[in-house]
């Protein structure tokens, strides 16, 4: 590997690690100044808001296939009804993920072949 490529990684862990990292010590450090009071009102209101917004985030990209042709197409609703299937029967997280992942890429397999 090239030396731009190691340092492009080091960056980009290093990165992914303060992501995680700062939030939790600000948090700590907050919590702290309210004497341990762990109740969410302790929490910042755009903090209480962030996971959904990034969920829903992840979502938007995802619905939109990365070649916009008609096999992306068909296997991202084909993908994404049979995960609201598998959720509807499971409401579990885990199985409707499997079930999508594994509709979408079955499907664009079958239609690159068969288009």
């Amino acid at each position: 590997m090239s030396f731009e490529l190691w340092i492009a990684m080091i960056v980009a862990a290093l990165g992914t690690y303060l992501i995680r990292l700062l939030p939790l010590i600000w948090m700590q450090q907050r919590l702290k100044r309210r004497d341990g009071d762990a109740a969410v009102d302790v929490l910042p209101k755009w903090l209480v808001v962030l996971g959904p917004m990034m969920i829903a985030a992840v979502l938007g990209v995802s619905l939109v296939p990365r070649t916009p042709d008609l096999a992306g197409w068909l296997a991202t609703v084909v993908g994404l009804g049979v995960t609201l299937v598998v959720w509807r029967k499971t409401r579990s997280l885990g199985w409707p993920v499997v079930g999508g992942v594994l509709t979408f890429g079955v499907v664009v397999i079958v239609a690159r072949v068969v288009i």
